[in-house]
């Protein structure tokens, strides 16, 4: 029966076709040849699913006209052909049946405003015989310089499959980032722990940078100040955008060095110690903070060609998220749950609810993440494609964007990303950090740390098929936060382990088979050392 149901979640994944708006034009001239962007109307103009089905046109350039009547053109002049003319003072309807009564094969207005899905009265679609699309003038103008001569053109739409290869592309990154984020968690747990119960140690501690979360008080003050932020976001975006990128670029560049710091000194890299004097310089650490720093000043210089630069944010996103989960611990199981569970009910609010509150009807969560500038498919199944194909607007750099490879002609209008916010990474990836360093306390052979990892994988699979079959964003944490949560408590009810797991902590999961780290009294704690 299971395998039954699967099958058929993957038949609707993998063989249901999307409908798109837009389309693409193949322009050529004997051996070049190059694609532009269109927007048209699947119910309105029939064209073809691929380019070897498509019918070549010769293209005659009226782009000087308006069309809304053809006292101008000479009778037969278009016949056969297709005809480029600009777009105003009249409807799409009517430039279509003066250009049908001329002759002409097919229609394409061009634009120098924002496109959206060409639509007429319902009595207007019957009249219209010939396909009507709209392209960018702009467009238009480099073709007319890359082909100078002549224009053949050829009118497509390629269908979308629902599912693409981004998402899995996604969902490794995604586990990739969790699971590696979680070991280093635990390796460093088990570092402190091999370091022996010595004071200079305990200091060592303290200036380490670390911060743990242990008062029920201070998780609820830092969901308070994301729901803050996140509203703020929304109504000062413009303003507070550059602040945002500003701190990415700072905090990424650490976050990268951490990482490659980690990574050299994990291979045995030499650091390359040269003295000055007194003082004496590491030639590694030198370099690896120049490349940190020079790949955070290239995103933040290109941070908008979305071609090729989502490699490089997604980059600095990972190293991001990695130190966040090493640096940031929770003490207990007890902590996890308070927190997973408010910014479970954080993230659905701001997706499901605030649409419901806000003027356009859009959610604070999805119009924060995206911009509020971002261009593509409505909720209707229209489209509005931005005149100028380069962003006008800033995006905020916290999700990671993979480009979906098979929108071939929604990526000439504007790039398509599947994205995931770091939110839906860093958030289980603290629970499944807690798991690894737990695993090093009672000296489990990672148990809890695989079966967290593993529940996540489930989720964020599970979230991308409901997203899929749904047609529409989800909140992550909705899949997330119970997977992951579920999965460990199951693990430790089953090891008899649950109270110790919930407690958490070194000192409160030892049994009287092994001697504490610390001894008793609290003459053994300075008054600069905290007990735990």
């Amino acid at each position: 029966m299971a395998a039954n149901i699967w099958i058929i979640v993957a038949a609707v994944l993998f063989l249901n076709k999307g409908e798109c708006q837009e389309a693409v034009l193949h322009v050529s001239n004997g051996a070049l040849h190059k694609d532009y962007c269109l927007v048209y109307n699947s119910s309105w103009s029939n064209i073809s699913d691929s380019l070897s089905d498509a019918v070549k046109y010769e293209l005659v350039n009226l782009t000087s006209s308006l069309l809304c009547d053809g006292g101008t053109v000479k009778p037969g002049f278009l016949d056969g052909k297709a005809v480029a003319v600009m777009r105003g003072d009249c409807t799409f309807s009517q430039k279509a049946q003066v250009a049908q009564g001329l002759g002409a094969a097919v229609l394409l207005i061009t634009s120098k405003d924002a496109m959206a899905t060409p639509s007429a009265n319902d009595t207007e679609y019957g009249k219209v015989k010939i396909p009507l699309a709209l392209m960018r003038y702009s467009d238009f103008l480099d073709a007319r310089k890359v082909f100078p001569d002549k224009m053949e053109v050829q009118l497509f739409a390629p269908p979308i499959p629902p599912f693409d290869v981004s998402i899995i592309v996604m969902l490794a990154l995604a586990v990739f980032t969790i699971a590696m984020g979680g070991f280093w968690s635990g390796a460093v747990e088990r570092a402190k722990q091999n370091a022996g119960p010595s004071l200079p140690g305990a200091e060592e501690r303290a200036d380490s940078g670390d911060v743990t979360l242990y008062s029920p008080l201070k998780v609820l003050l830092f969901v308070v100040l994301m729901c803050g932020m996140l509203v703020l976001m929304y109504f000062f975006y413009k303003w507070l955008v550059y602040v945002i990128i500003v701190i990415f670029c700072l905090a990424s560049a650490t976050a990268l060095y951490s990482c490659l710091n980690a990574i050299a000194n994990a291979v045995g890299c030499s650091k390359l110690n040269v003295w000055c004097g007194e003082r004496s310089c590491s030639v590694r650490s030198l370099l690896l903070a120049a490349v940190c720093i020079t790949l955070a000043v290239v995103w933040g210089v290109y941070r908008n060609e979305d071609r090729w630069i989502w490699v490089l944010q997604d980059l600095l996103g990972v190293a991001f998220c990695l130190h966040f989960m090493k640096t940031i611990t929770l003490s207990n199981y007890k902590i996890c749950v308070f927190l997973l569970s408010l910014l479970l009910i954080y993230d659905v609010f701001f997706v499901f609810i605030t649409p419901f509150l806000t003027p356009n009807g859009e959610s604070i969560m999805v119009q924060v993440a995206l911009g509020p500038g971002a261009g593509g498919e409505k909720g209707d199944g229209s489209v509005v494609i931005p005149a100028d194909p380069s962003p006008s607007y800033e995006k905020l750099p916290v999700v990671m964007r993979v480009p979906r490879f098979s929108a071939w002609a929604q990526n000439l209008c504007v790039m398509q990303f599947s994205i995931l916010g770091y939110g839906d990474i860093i958030v289980p990836g603290l629970l499944v950090a807690y798991c690894h360093r737990f695993d090093v306390w009672i000296g489990s052979n990672r148990i809890y740390f695989i079966s967290c990892t593993i529940a996540y994988c489930v989720g964020l699979a599970v979230t991308f098929v409901v997203m899929l079959l749904s047609r529409m964003g989800q909140p992550a944490l909705l899949y997330l936060v119970p997977f992951t949560l579920i999965t460990s408590a199951v693990v430790a009810l089953s090891r008899k382990e649950f109270r110790q797991f919930w407690a958490g902590t070194t000192y409160q999961v030892l049994d009287s088979s092994r001697e504490p780290l610390i001894p008793d009294g609290e003459a053994a704690y300075p008054r600069s050392v905290r007990k735990c």
